[in-house]
């Protein structure tokens, strides 16, 4: 039922007045602002929005209303999660704002409605009051380190990925003031090369072609502690970057490649790890050296020549991820990749060794001479195993007197504590018979007055 057919009926109760808000100007969204907002911001899309509202049928009857439940409703402003007409009416409001939008079924639930409460073709009212909103968090942990706020929609569904190369321009600003101003054409995993921070990079990969939004990066994405001198960027500064993915090309996904491809491209992602660790950038390296194991770790569908190469490019992944790991002091990391260095060669010199070095990190120093041993008694040229054993060593020692005078000190501290509990019991005993010798004469002098 339409809203004409509605008033002819005699069941409209509630005046068509408002704004016609639609980009059509076809009368499917009307608005009308009961209580002003404050501010000059309006939510973007995607940004997570805070709402009350009412709902009701053009004859007053409720249908549903978030302030009957107690709680405010929220929801990702031009996402499709509501009816088009909360997209675009809630889109227009400022904070604190009260507004009432009638909604064409076009813009609402149609003309299958959404039985029981909303008949077909039913023009809706709502009664909307905008609280707060919030860009997008863009981060893993949902720590506030990355916020999107969406000015111009991209289209498709697709995404960057890690190595897609990308053309952009942005504009970096830090206190107000503009400090980094491009347009780039760049693979996804070089942008430090560029001087970009890591939060750009993750920034970019959640956005659409043709996508422009703003990006509000914390120091732990952005130039961090340390700032960033080409820029004079302080340290632990806010960083805000606006940027538009004028086009990109996806690098093709492990399983989009056949064997033949993805051994090509562990050639070259591997040399351009290398070419990062010469660098001094190690986390870069790795991204790259991660990928040759993500591509070859389960590849069944090789010759015996690829496998023999792809056995050779994992082993070489895992020994330099080891040596970025030690780099970055992350022994652990470093010690899971020794392993499976080891497990592709029992007897590799250089996972022996590196393995001995990151159980030397985790204190492990029985176990990491027991490495450095191996690789004396296999490679007995090895002169810095050698001196890695005299060091291990020497740290056993140290530890095993450490310990010694720790179990010494605790020793003599439980000795101290049990000759003064046993003390104190003596005296406790002699305080006891004395008041019990005390007693017995206080009740021989009562039995004798008796």
């Amino acid at each position: 039922m339409t809203a004409e057919e509605q008033t002819s009926e005699g069941h409209h109760t509630i005046p068509m007045e408002g704004e016609d808000i639609t980009s059509k100007k076809d009368g499917g969204v009307l608005k009308l602002v009961k209580r002003e907002g404050t501010g000059a911001d309006f939510p973007m899309t995607g940004d997570k929005v805070f709402v009350h509202y009412v709902g009701t049928l053009l004859d007053g009857t409720p249908f549903d209303s978030s302030r009957d439940r107690g709680e405010k409703f929220s929801f990702e402003l031009g996402k499709g999660q509501v009816i088009k007409a909360w997209d675009i009416g809630v889109a227009t409001m400022k904070e604190g704002e009260l507004c009432q939008l009638i909604c064409g079924p076009e813009y609402a639930y149609g003309s299958a409605g959404s039985p029981p409460k909303i008949p077909p073709n039913a023009t809706l009212v709502f009664e909307v009051e905008l609280f707060d909103f919030r860009g997008e968090d863009l981060t893993e942990d949902e720590d506030g380190g990355i916020i999107r706020r969406i000015i111009t929609r991209g289209h498709g569904y697709a995404k960057p990925n890690e190595g897609a190369s990308v053309e952009v321009s942005f504009e970096g600003t830090c206190e107000g003031r503009v400090f980094d101003e491009r347009e780039l054409k760049f693979e996804i995993g070089d942008g430090d090369s560029l001087c970009l921070p890591a939060g750009v990079e993750k920034a970019i990969m959640a956005m659409e072609e043709g996508e422009e939004a703003l990006f509000y990066i914390k120091p732990k994405y952005g130039f961090g502690d340390a700032g960033n001198t080409k820029y004079n960027i302080p340290g632990g500064a806010l960083l805000q970057y606006k940027i538009k993915l004028t086009a990109f090309e996806k690098a093709k996904e492990s399983w989009e490649m056949n064997a033949s491809e993805k051994l090509e491209q562990s050639v070259v992602v591997k040399e351009k790890g290398t070419q990062y660790f010469k660098e001094g950038k190690f986390n870069q390296a790795s991204v790259q050296y991660k990928r040759i194991v993500s591509w070859l770790e389960n590849e069944s569908a090789l010759s015996e020549e690829e496998e023999n190469k792809a056995k050779a490019l994992r082993l070489a992944a895992h020994l330099n991820l080891a040596m970025c790991y030690l780099k970055l002091k992350e022994p652990n990391q470093a010690l899971e990749n020794c392993n499976k260095a080891l497990e592709l060669d029992k007897s590799s010199e250089k996972a022996l060794f590196r393995r001995g070095e990151a159980l030397s990190g985790m204190k492990e120093f029985d176990k990491a001479r027991d490495d450095f041993q191996r690789v004396v008694q296999l490679y007995p040229s090895n002169k810095a195993a050698k001196s890695q054993m005299v060091l291990c060593q020497k740290q056993i020692r140290e530890q095993h007197d450490k310990d010694k005078r720790t179990y010494a000190n605790m020793f003599q501290k439980f000795a101290a504590r049990d000759s003064k509990q046993a003390s104190e019991k003596v005296k406790s005993k002699e305080h006891g018979d004395d008041m019990e010798i005390e007693s017995g004469n206080k009740e021989a002098e009562s039995d004798a007055k008796a």
